[in-house]
């Protein structure tokens, strides 16, 4: 059977935190730091916003994001991640170039992929 597969990020656009938190923790593993090295290159008295960015709570500053993206030698974009809403709709029998059309207009950006 054929698929389409479609991402649209039209209606679901954001910054998923809690994946951004986990990311942003795990490239703070990767380069061996702690959350007091954090707490000390970021200037914060107290550890509680990195805490709470890792448990999605809430999101970096974009200074802070800046910092850390210089920090851990990647592009800010690489720390966040960005909420998707994922479609699979199946193309055979039912599914034709109308429907497809239609999902087509629904959405903003999608891709296209075909499975057996």
């Amino acid at each position: 059977m054929n698929y389409l597969i479609a991402i649209s990020d039209k209606n679901n656009t954001g910054i998923d935190m809690v994946r951004t938190g986990r990311k942003i923790k795990k490239y703070m593993y990767q380069k061996g730091l702690t959350v007091k090295n954090l707490q000390d290159y970021l200037g914060f008295s107290c550890p509680q916003s990195i805490y709470r960015w890792f448990k999605g709570m809430i999101l970096p500053s974009v200074d802070n994001l800046y910092r850390l993206s210089r920090l851990f030698n990647v592009h800010m974009e690489d720390l966040l991640v960005v909420k998707e809403e994922k479609f699979v709709l199946p193309l055979d029998g039912f599914a034709s170039k109308d429907y497809i059309g239609l999902c087509n207009r629904r959405m903003e950006k999608y891709i296209l992929e075909m499975a057996s």
